[in-house]
């Protein structure tokens, strides 16, 4: 299990790293539904300073955090990971994982808990 673990973690990352620019896609959705940073920090409750900088993309949210923005801006985990421009030259593999990603909303709110503890870890 530990194993699976760390390549979901491995892969999770790289997927971060090398595909998406996960805070500019936060703020194209957020302005897309004329959200303010103010309505989606009230909804998660965080900082202002704090988001603000993950929207700048000057730090990494964790996976809960981005549970939250997720839900605050009423899309799925795998829309925050996926850049609406890129969709059109998406690979299999691409499309695999992140059909893999949005089974997380599926999932029950414990089994979500513990995939995020692990993906937090």
């Amino acid at each position: 299990m530990k194993l699976i673990n760390k390549a979901f973690k491995r892969t999770f990352i790289a997927v971060l790293d090398n595909n998406m620019d996960v805070s500019k896609n936060i703020k194209r959705i957020r302005e897309v539904k004329k959200l303010s940073q103010k309505e989606v920090i009230s909804a998660i409750g965080m900082g202002a300073a704090q988001y603000s900088r993950i929207e700048s993309g000057k730090t990494d949210p964790s996976v809960s955090t981005l549970t939250k923005i997720a839900k605050a801006l009423g899309v799925s985990m795998a829309e925050l990971f996926t850049d609406r421009d890129i969709l059109k030259d998406v690979n299999s593999i691409d499309t695999t994982l992140m059909e893999r990603i949005s089974l997380i909303d599926t999932l029950s709110k414990e089994e979500q808990k513990t995939i995020f503890s692990i993906m937090d870890a």
